[in-house]
């Protein structure tokens, strides 16, 4: 059974979300989100990423700077840039990319189905990255960025959603990049406990990314127990630490793009001696330009001004949910034995690169710096599903969703 609950959040005033929404913090690196400040003071980056607002020379992790995320954020609330819910609603937060819609309940979930494994992961968590969610979370009194979940698709809910959304949303704005957000607020106590019913039908609910913010506010709940939750307790007689901001949104309507590998040398070999190698397991056929596989188990390889389209010679029957992946297929057949890849969450010679940026930027990679880069057909969500459902880590990167949930648009107070 999945729990969730309906939360006074607290929100963009209506005329201001288009500003202050913003992409994650860590899609940014420190001066991006910089020079994003600069350009528009009500991006919420300046709550998310509060270095942004320091000299560069600052250490990001230092105690003035969580500081100063939460003073901001008081700050805008006295302001009245943010508003809060009287009483407790739900959300559906429909995002539009390339004609393509997906919409999302956005809620609050539960730590326990986190921690009895009813909430599924799929990655593996830093525990650096883990601390700054937690100190930001802390100095805030918030959880400010949604953990993006999915579940299986579910007809009722999408008759549910198709209804609410005849109404007028309290947002409607179109980012710059092209994407349409769209917000619908729920507040009938009737069809809040409609919802809250359909998913405590479910078995379960996975992490489709934020692997790292879901961490840390388990891990924030468990500081502020001073005493064990009463067994049976509801949802929403618990503390508001005891759930997480989320928006769950259904398989069916989610896209994951590929989450492309690039190498920054041979590991000492000559570019004949690197081919030779790859060929010894792979067919490589030569392609006239940039394509990307065609199907599950095949690559596209750049090396040396050249695309290449790499096959395995030998068909395997890999039924293992994570070696199967293509991902684990690239790592283990080619990245570790043949560029000496061994970890490559710690390796810096390997870079991941979204394929939300196409091969052009693979290309621009190899071509400025050397190497070799390779494209990858995207895992599915079937295989993230089996993969999370057998209690399996899948390789770091092994999967990029786009459009990208906007912060700032909802915020979870639990304090």
């Amino acid at each position: 059974m999945v729990e969730i609950k309906a939360f006074c959040a607290v929100r963009p005033r209506q005329d201001l979300a288009e500003k202050i929404a913003a992409l994650p913090y860590d899609v940014y690196s420190r001066s991006e989100a910089a020079e994003e400040v600069k350009k528009n003071p009500f991006s919420f980056l300046k709550i998310d990423r509060p270095e942004a607002q320091f000299d560069e020379n600052t250490d990001m992790y230092s105690p003035a700077v969580y500081q100063a995320a939460g003073n901001e954020l008081r700050e805008m609330i006295g302001r009245g840039e943010f508003i809060q819910e009287k009483s407790p609603c739900l959300y559906l937060y429909e995002l539009t990319m390339d004609g393509r819609t997906q919409t999302g309940v956005c809620c609050c979930a539960s730590v326990a189905d986190y921690e009895n494994g009813v909430i599924k992961r799929h990655e593996n968590t830093r525990p650096e990255k883990e601390e700054d969610r937690i100190r930001h979370v802390e100095a805030c009194g918030a959880q400010t960025g949604p953990i993006f979940l999915a579940c299986r698709k579910n007809q009722k809910l999408t008759e549910l959603e198709e209804r609410e959304k005849k109404a007028v949303p309290i947002y409607s704005f179109t980012a710059e990049d092209g994407i349409r957000h769209q917000v619908w607020k729920i507040e009938n106590e009737e069809t809040i406990r409609s919802i809250c019913e359909i998913f405590e039908a479910m078995d379960s609910l996975y992490i489709a990314d934020g692997h790292h913010r879901a961490a840390s506010a388990v891990r924030v709940a468990r500081k502020r127990r001073e005493k064990e939750v009463p067994e049976g307790q509801r949802l929403e007689e618990k503390p508001e630490a005891e759930a997480f901001l989320s928006v769950i949104f259904p398989e069916n309507e989610l896209k994951v793009l590929d989450y492309n590998r690039w190498v920054k040398d041979l590991n000492g070999y000559s570019r004949e001696e690197f081919l030779n190698h790859v060929g010894e397991k792979f067919r490589m056929t030569p392609l006239p330009s940039a394509v990307h596989p065609k199907e599950k188990g095949r690559f596209s390889m750049y090396l040396d001004g050249q695309w290449y389209e790499l096959e395995e010679k030998t068909e395997k029957n890999r039924t293992d949910a994570v070696e199967s992946l293509d991902v684990s297929i690239l790592q283990n057949e080619i990245l570790s034995p043949v560029l000496g890849i061994k970890n490559p969450k710690t390796d810096k010679r390997i870079q991941f690169i979204g394929g939300i940026r196409g091969l052009s930027e693979l290309e621009r990679l190899v071509d400025a710096q050397g190497g070799a880069a390779f494209a990858l057909y995207p895992t599915s969500m079937e295989e993230l599903f089996r993969a999370a459902d057998q209690g399996r880590l899948m390789p770091p990167k092994s999967t990029w969703f786009e459009p990208k949930l906007r912060s700032g648009l909802f915020l979870h107070m639990i304090s």
